[in-house]
């Protein structure tokens, strides 16, 4: 989610842990069955923000660390096996400015595996994080986190897919130079020709085409022009929390249609409404001014601060509590809605609040456990862990294949 005002801010291990995964509070058990299951299963997260750490904290994931939702470790104990690490940069920062800090992030990220190949590999294809998964290694992918960041080049575009980058979302919380997103006034109306071609490119460069944070229309036309399925990388239920980043159930039938896939995002303001609607009765200027001032330009240091803050304020009643069972609500109604092949995990560790019981990645198998709690099968829960997003990954891999193949007169 990052900062809007103060808040927007490997089996082995798994099979070794002991039955109840800790939290504050209560320690709901996690069954031997939910273990052999999660283990099995490829887990995949689309959206984790941890490259904010690396970059501006020289957050090396190697050691259990006491900050932040992921390292290595809790990685491991999570049996989280393939992360997508979000590039993201401030959609106040444009221009060079902008591109310099991707870039940064990018390269902070290709460090991380090159520092430690025992644990991870840095994966770009289906077929990466399968080998990964084979050799016991977490898969380190990157998607990109808005659009400002290409800086209206197409060239910059083919330069961030050439280094690892397989997902673009096309807005963040403002819009761009040729996309609306869901949180700032109307401008182009959805996407400007531009940002057409900007659909067409990353579809023939296999790129998946990422609709979270987009405005509604923006949504529509990407679905219009695209010729791979698209992802919501971190969204979650409008229907159950009326945020404008959340989808409707219009949106998440056309989803469906289209073959894609959308991620549940964890935090709290996206799946509680009553904690939205509370958020948005506070005065947060004059905490976001004391983050500002504490952390300066510190990106990491703001998020973590702000999600310190909201969890503090959870916890003493200032704000509605929100436990991590709202994650099983917002999977199970995109399931009903969307169907079961178009849903999956886009936690925002490291950038959103958690949902109490949900601290980090080391509790992700509480996910599996209440999945099979509420009924569904061993294969469907496989899915929503990871196998609609490699489904929708390899898709998007054979469209570009097609493209590139047609462009050089293969397909005549």
């Amino acid at each position: 989610m990052k900062r809007l005002g103060w808040m927007a801010l490997g089996a082995a291990v798994l099979l070794a842990a002991p039955a109840t995964i800790g939290q504050s509070g209560d320690k709901p058990a996690v069954s031997e069955r939910a273990k052999r299951l999660h283990t099995r299963a490829l887990v995949v997260d689309t959206h984790s923000d941890t490259p904010q750490r690396m970059i501006y904290d020289n957050f090396d994931m190697g050691h259990r660390d006491a900050d932040g939702h992921v390292d290595i470790p809790r990685l491991r104990e999570g049996g989280l096996d393939a992360p997508f690490f979000s590039i993201w940069v401030s959609s106040t920062v444009t221009g060079p400015a902008a591109v310099k800090i991707a870039l940064r992030q990018i390269d902070a990220v290709r460090e991380q595996a090159r520092k430690h190949p025992n644990d991870l590999m840095l994966a770009t294809t289906v077929a990466d994080i399968r080998k990964a998964h084979a050799q016991g290694k977490i898969a380190a992918l990157m998607g990109m986190e808005g659009g400002h960041m290409i800086d209206d080049d197409l060239g910059l575009l083919r330069l961030y897919a050439a280094l690892g980058v397989r997902y673009l979302t096309l807005t963040h919380f403002l819009n761009n130079n040729w996309a609306d997103s869901s949180t700032d006034k109307p401008k182009h109306n959805g996407l400007t020709a531009f940002g057409k071609d900007v659909v067409r490119e990353l579809n023939r460069l296999g790129v998946m085409v990422d609709i979270s944070h987009v405005a509604d229309k923006t949504f529509y036309d990407a679905l219009e022009i695209t010729k791979a399925p698209v992802i919501a990388s971190h969204s979650s239920c409008r229907a159950i929390c009326a945020h404008r980043r959340n989808m409707n159930d219009d949106m998440m039938r056309a989803l469906a249609k289209n073959g894609g896939v959308m991620m549940i995002n964890y935090e709290v303001s996206f799946l509680s409404e009553e904690y939205r609607k509370a958020v948005d009765q506070q005065d947060m200027t004059i905490i976001e001014r004391q983050f500002e001032k504490e952390c300066g330009k510190n990106m990491a240091c703001q998020i973590l601060m702000g999600n310190r803050e909201a969890r503090a304020r959870m916890m003493d009643g200032r704000l509605p509590k929100v436990s991590w069972e709202k994650i099983i609500e917002h999977i199970d109604h995109a399931a009903k809605v969307a169907g079961v092949d178009h849903v999956g995990l886009g936690s925002d560790f490291d950038g959103a609040t958690m949902p109490l019981g949900m601290d980090d990645a080391s509790m992700m198998p509480r996910i599996t456990q209440a999945l099979l709690d509420k009924g569904y099968s061993e294969a469907d829960i496989e899915k929503i862990l990871g196998g609609n997003l490699l489904r929708v990954m390899e898709r998007v891999e054979q469209a570009s294949r097609m493209m590139q193949s047609e462009s050089r007169g293969g397909g005549k």
